[in-house]
């Protein structure tokens, strides 16, 4: 008898984990290389998850089409549909024909089970190499409640796409956004939260005081926004399944753009001084908070680095709109920008090793990726208006929002590959602009 992972789920926050075993470890894996040169996506074959009982039958097939989803929604993965397949998958537990899968020319094969008791159910998986006829890793089981079903399905897509890129999975996060509806000229916006991939929106503000740039914590648990409630802008906090409000910084004047360290200990933002703005951070235990720049110029869009150790910021002190670093601690901050154009909005990957900004060049917003030290700069969007760049958990993927023209043109949101492959539109029910994306949860 197999033995089991399980993990504890529940909806739209982090759970407990628990770990054990599942099957036998896998030979050399099958591994789908990601390069800058252009990708044959790998085909695989995901025959539906057998339910366990007539009354899974259902949540089976769901769970199976939201792996298929988020796998093909890479662009790094091709399904071989199921009116292709040879075979037929009826007992999980039953010999692989690998000859059937390998007819059909799929590499990597999925199977997988669910099963449902009333409001608890359990979803397990293995993943084969087919022309090998290996397990690929260790087989994996997640329970619990029916609600969490969704999150299921990417938990199982997140340990697939890691065994064959060899890079961690992003599907199973949340993302923070703006959610707009109504004419241009009276927009009401609502902080939201949704799915990676658009599903289960959470409106977590009424819409009747105007709100901007929210910025969610890695944990998914607090999200930072910008709102007018109080007349002039101040950064609040809000829990990201709703409820309290409070303010992050009750000193005077205005606050805004603001953006948590990586260990949600601290949150950074700009606050108005005088003529301009400078940048702030506030242990988020303590409320102490500390001046970070002192220039008569405009320093904002802070954002740490993934160690926490850095900021990176947009500022006019050389008299255009250009990106610096410094320490999290304060200091002399040196500029990482010097291509032609305006630089804005930056963001520090995941992984340390690259920045995200909007640029705007020639009357065009970009989404770009430039080297921590700016170098290696990279256009992979050119629109009427592209901004707001966030990073996926696995630092493989940007979402931004594109905003069209006229006065029934408004904003959507779009993720793309940090090689400027793979430009998709995120479903979402009206406009939304915004995003901001989680770490995964757990």
């Amino acid at each position: 008898m197999v033995n089991s992972l399980r993990r504890s789920l529940v909806v739209g926050l982090p759970a407990a984990i628990a770990l054990r075993p599942f099957a036998a470890a896998a030979q050399a894996p099958l591994r789908i290389e990601i390069t800058e040169g252009v990708i044959e996506p790998m085909p695989f074959a995901a025959p539906g998850f057998v339910p366990d009982s007539a009354e899974a039958a259902d949540l089976a097939a769901r769970i199976t089409q939201v792996v298929i989803d988020d796998l093909t929604g890479t662009g790094l993965f091709r399904e071989i549909p199921g009116n292709a397949h040879i075979g037929r998958i009826t007992n999980f537990d039953a010999p692989v024909q690998f000859a059937d899968w390998k007819a059909i020319n799929a590499q990597a094969l999925i199977t997988g089970a669910a099963g449902q008791r009333g409001d608890r159910v359990s979803v397990r998986f293995r993943l084969w190499d087919v022309f090998a006829q290996t397990q690929l890793g260790e087989g994996l089981q997640f329970e619990g409640t029916a609600q969490a079903w969704r999150r299921m399905g990417h938990k199982v897509a997140d340990a697939v796409y890691s065994r064959l890129t060899g890079e961690g999975g992003y599907f199973d996060s949340r993302v923070a956004y703006i959610a707009a509806s109504g004419p241009k000229s009276a927009r009401r916006k609502q902080i939201a939260v949704m799915d990676y991939d658009g599903a289960n929106p959470v409106m977590l503000t009424d819409g009747n005081a105007l709100v901007l740039t929210p910025r969610i914590s890695r944990s998914a648990s607090q999200i930072l926004y910008t709102s007018y409630e109080q007349g002039a802008p101040r950064v609040l906090m809000i829990e990201a399944g709703g409820g309290r409000r409070q303010v992050l910084d009750d000193a005077q004047g205005m606050t805004f753009a603001p953006r948590f360290s990586p260990d949600g200990s601290r949150a950074v933002y700009s606050a108005s001084t005088g003529t301009g703005s400078d940048i702030f951070v506030v242990d988020l235990a303590s409320r102490r908070r500390a001046q970070l720049t002192q220039t008569a110029s405009i320093d904002t869009a802070p954002a740490f680095s993934n160690d926490g150790g850095q900021i990176v910021f947009e500022s006019d002190r050389a008299g255009t709109q250009q990106l610096y670093v410094m320490s999290a601690g304060g200091g002399e901050a040196r500029r990482i920008s010097f291509g032609e154009g305006r630089y804005a909005t930056p963001v520090w990957s995941p992984r340390g090793d690259m920045i995200a900004f909007t640029k705007i060049v020639g009357g065009r917003f970009h989404i770009g990726v430039m080297r921590t030290d700016g170098s290696n700069e990279k256009l992979l969007t050119a629109s009427y208006i592209d901004e707001g760049p966030t990073w996926a958990p696995n630092g493989r993927v940007l979402m931004f929002f594109r905003e069209t023209p006229g006065d029934t043109g408004g904003p959507q949101i779009y993720s793309v590959d940090i090689t400027g492959r793979n430009l998709r539109k995120v479903p979402t029910a009206g406009f939304a602009s915004d995003p901001s994306w989680s770490g995964l949860l757990g």
